[in-house]
């Protein structure tokens, strides 16, 4: 069974632009979510002001992509992200876990599904905090805990905000970063020798609780570069993270980035065949 998985940050909830001002990109960003295929997960980020007027935007999605949204999950900055799921494939979900939405800035929900794998499968649809790395690496660490809440299937897909996990990954564009995000996304200068370093440690975290980053899994494979490409102007900090059963399972990974005026972020395209997923070594948590 093939899982194909949109990652997508809106941007003010493709409603606004950076100023505020009304600005309806949703219809070009339905487009580019769709343009590879039905998805049967969409893990989007930053759906700012979907639950007003009676969840009217939210419902607005769920129209135009035919697929089914989770509750938006609770959120303290209202910049909230959002989680579709195609029922025809995936049935309907057995839990949806908002517990500990309240530790992270954006909030987050981990949806549970039973795909035919001995045990159930998590998705989370991740935001971490762009501001303070430290913050963001305990939110990193929360939400790879929670999508192995019900087993060893997970996937943690999103807006990471932070470097790549593997210091051989290519460098950010430094020149186009702007100074706060050089700030979050770097080392501090008396940490690093005076010398610009990537802040690594919140994918580090992924990693070491057990996740692959699908881009680099596959550029391992392939040696394919382009795999690696920008997410953003300066850096790809939108991932797809899949625990380390499902690493084999990660057969393609494809950048979206049209219409280009859709969003600031790229979104990413990932399918996963489950008939290839670990089953040797399922475990319950404890």
């Amino acid at each position: 069974m093939d899982v194909r998985i949109v990652v997508q940050n809106l941007g003010l909830g493709a409603l606004r632009n950076g100023n505020g001002d009304p600005e309806d990109r949703w219809p070009a960003l339905a487009e580019r979510i769709l343009s590879t295929g039905p998805p049967d997960f969409v893990c989007l980020q930053e759906a700012l002001g979907w639950g007003e007027f009676g969840h009217r935007q939210l419902a607005r999605a769920s129209y135009d992509l035919d697929m089914d949204p989770l509750p938006l999950p609770p959120s303290s900055s209202g910049i909230v992200p959002a989680l579709f799921y195609r029922r025809e494939t995936l049935g309907r979900w057995t839990h949806w876990n908002t517990d500990f939405a309240d530790q992270t800035l954006h909030g987050f929900g981990a949806a549970v599904f039973d795909v035919g794998l001995p045990a159930p499968l998590t998705v989370i649809s991740a935001h971490l905090d762009p501001f303070v790395p430290d913050r963001a690496r305990h939110e990193a660490k929360l939400l790879a805990t929670r999508a192995l809440r019900y087993g060893p299937y997970g996937i943690v897909a999103g807006d990471i905000n932070y470097p790549p996990a593997d210091p051989k990954h290519p460098a950010p564009d430094y020149v186009e970063m702007r100074p706060y995000n050089r700030a979050a996304r770097t080392r501090l200068p008396s940490e690093s020798g005076g010398r610009i370093t990537p802040e690594r440690r919140i994918a580090e975290t992924l990693s070491y609780t057990g996740f692959v980053d699908a881009a680099w899994e596959l550029y391992e494979r392939t040696g394919d570069e382009t795999l690696l490409r920008r997410t953003c102007a300066d850096e790809r900090i939108d991932q797809l993270w899949a625990s380390a059963p499902l690493r084999d399972a990660i057969t393609d990974y494809q950048l979206l980035n049209s219409p280009p005026e859709a969003s600031d972020h790229h979104g990413l395209a990932v399918v996963l065949d489950l008939a290839r997923a670990a089953t040797d070594n399922v475990w319950e948590y404890r």
